[in-house]
C-alpha cells in the first residue's frame, strides 16, 4: 500500500489530534499546523503531500489565504472544514479552487470517506497523459514524446521528470529531489540530481527550457505562456 502524506491545518489541537487520529488507521503519514503560517511553510517543505487539510478561521493565514497560495502551484486535493455553513462561503471556497468544503461538526468517517475519494481521484487523474505544449508524458505507459516525437529515457530520469510535472510551478531542492526520486534512504551528492537534469534537458530538445534553474535552490518545472 502506497502511504499517503496528509496536512492537517486547524488551530484547535483536539480538533487536529481526532482527525489526525482517525486518518492514521487508513496508514496516513500526518503533518500538523496550528496556524495557516506554518501550514504554508510545511506544505513548501514536504513537495510529496497528497492531501491537505485546511480550517478556515486560523491565526496567521486563515484557510481562503492559504488555499490561494496553494492553488497558484499545485492541483494537490484541498478539504476546507469550517464551523460556518453559509452558501456565500462554501461557494467562496470552490472559487479558490477547494474540492471538498465540510461543516463543523462533522463525522470523522465521512471525512474519511471523503479523503479516500479524493486520492483515489487523484490516482486516476495520474494515470492520464499530461500535455504540456508539445511534451507529451504517458504516465501508464512511461513513453515520453517531444513535438510528436517519441524520446526515450532511463528509468530514473522518467521518474524525475515525472515527480517535476507533479510539482509544476514549485521550486524543488536538490534535496528534495534526491528524497522523492532516489528514495528517502538514498544518501548521494546532490550532484547527481544535477547529473540528470542535464541529460533530461539534452533529450528534451526543444522543450529544455521546461526545466528551469532555481538559483540557490533547485529546479522548477515551468511552461512559460
Amino acid at each position: 500500500m502506497v502511504v499517503k502524506k496528509i496536512l492537517i491545518a486547524d488551530d484547535e489541537d483536539r480538533m487536529r489530534r481526532l482527525v489526525g487520529d482517525f486518518l492514521k488507521k487508513d496508514g496516513a503519514v500526518i503533518i500538523e499546523a496550528a496556524d495557516g503560517i506554518h501550514a504554508l511553510e510545511y506544505f513548501r517543505d514536504y513537495p510529496d503531500i497528497d492531501l491537505v487539510i485546511l480550517d478556515v478561521m486560523m491565526p496567521g493565514y486563515d484557510g481562503w489565504t492559504v488555499c490561494r497560495e496553494i492553488r497558484k502551484g499545485s492541483q494537490v486535493p484541498i478539504i476546507m472544514l469550517t464551523a460556518r455553513g453559509q452558501e456565500s462561503d462554501e461557494l467562496f471556497g470552490f472559487d479558490l479552487g477547494a474540492d471538498e468544503y465540510i461543516a463543523k461538526p462533522f463525522s470523522l468517517k465521512i471525512l474519511a470517506a471523503r479523503v479516500n475519494a479524493l486520492l483515489r481521484r487523484v490516482e486516476n487523474d495520474n494515470k492520464e497523459i499530461k500535455y504540456f505544449d508539445g511534451l507529451e508524458i504517458d504516465a501508464n505507459g512511461r513513453h515520453i514524446y517531444v513535438d510528436g516525437m517519441k524520446v526515450e529515457l532511463t528509468p530514473k530520469e522518467f521518474e524525475l521528470l515525472l515527480y517535476l510535472t507533479d510539482n509544476a510551478g514549485r521550486a524543488l531542492s536538490r534535496d528534495q529531489i534526491l528524497n522523492a526520486v532516489w528514495d528517502y534512504d538514498y544518501f548521494g551528492d546532490a550532484r547527481t540530481v544535477d547529473t540528470h537534469i542535464k541529460k533530461l534537458r539534452l533529450k528534451l530538445g526543444s522543450k529544455s527550457d521546461f526545466i528551469q534553474t532555481v538559483r540557490g535552490v533547485g529546479y522548477r518545472f515551468e511552461v512559460k505562456k
